[in-house]
């Protein structure tokens, strides 16, 4: 299977925290024009919990006109409301997403039989194609590879899972079910530094935010890595481990990456949901010295 880069995206808001048009025009076509294989809009990059219905399907909207199928289009759909979860996943569907990444009810952690029932339901009333987004740090559960398999034996529209996890191994436990049931199931890594563990294993490759503000590298790295070009690869991947540090310099890391675009690539809002609209200037600092080390930033 081909590796992937799908970016999960930055939201680009006004100053009423209503989606910006053409902000968010920006940066899909920035995204598409570098490179990326695919947007994954309304993701915890995008700051859903936080985000009206109604804009949500505003955003979905620019993105179903704007990307106009060039690249792959997972539509963001999660909810704490189960129904509201539903008519947002059918509306991304009748609006040409390719499917729907969909994070369980968080708070309450859910066993796995909870777990199963979830998403059969979800399933049961969606036509969309349902990418299972595993993130237990997050939602307090994290799904088993065996109930991934008795989810893709049911439905033919559980497509694939985003694994956001430290555990490589659980990541690897489930492509090698998986694909022995439905060869075309995507399994894509939410951590940038299990990408090459993800692609040997046989996965799709990596959902990864750090691809907002640098998608000509990943988008390299990509095809270096289906090209097989060992060197190069592992060249990439330690320069990963280093931009790790990005994700921790802030506790919601949006608002460092939308300060990245607009002050180096192009000018957009930065306006970022309460508590979190405020970035100390030596954290930014940290961020653009960690760019500059590794030759990413002009």
């Amino acid at each position: 299977m081909r590796s992937k880069i799908v970016t999960p995206t930055l939201t680009i808001f006004n100053e009423d925290y209503r989606i910006n048009e053409e902000g968010n025009k920006k940066l899909i076509n920035y995204l598409i024009e570098n490179g990326v294989d695919g947007l994954a809009p309304l993701g915890s990059a995008g700051e859903f919990p936080f985000i009206s219905f109604e804009e949500k399907k505003k955003l979905i909207d620019i993105y179903a006109n704007e990307v106009k199928e060039r690249v792959q289009l997972i539509v963001g759909t999660s909810s704490m409301d189960f129904n509201e979860t539903v008519e947002l996943s059918n509306y991304a569907y009748e609006k040409g997403a390719d499917g729907v990444l969909v994070i369980p009810p968080y708070y309450f952690g859910m066993s796995q039989e909870e777990g199963f029932h979830y998403y059969d339901e979800l399933a049961k009333q969606t036509k969309a194609n349902i990418y299972i987004y595993n993130f237990e740090s997050r939602s307090g559960f994290n799904i088993s590879a065996d109930n991934v398999v008795k989810l893709i034996e049911k439905h033919n529209n559980i497509a694939g899972l985003k694994d956001s996890t430290g555990d490589a191994n659980h990541t690897k436990e489930i492509i090698y079910k998986v694909l022995n049931v439905k060869e075309d199931f995507e399994v894509y890594s939410g951590f940038d530094e299990h990408f090459l563990i993800n692609t040997i294993a046989g996965g799709s490759g990596c959902i990864s935010a750090i691809s907002n503000i640098l998608p000509k590298y990943w988008s390299e790295l990509i095809k270096v890595t289906n090209e097989r070009n060992c060197e190069a690869v592992f060249t990439k991947m330690k320069e990963i481990d280093k931009l790790m540090e990005l994700y921790s310099i802030d506790s919601n890391f949006s608002l460092l990456f939308k300060k990245i675009l607009n002050d180096k690539v192009f000018k957009c809002n930065t306006y970022t949901f309460f508590p979190f609209e405020n970035l100390e200037e030596n954290k930014y600092k940290k961020a653009l010295e960690i760019l500059k080390d590794l030759n990413l930033l002009k």
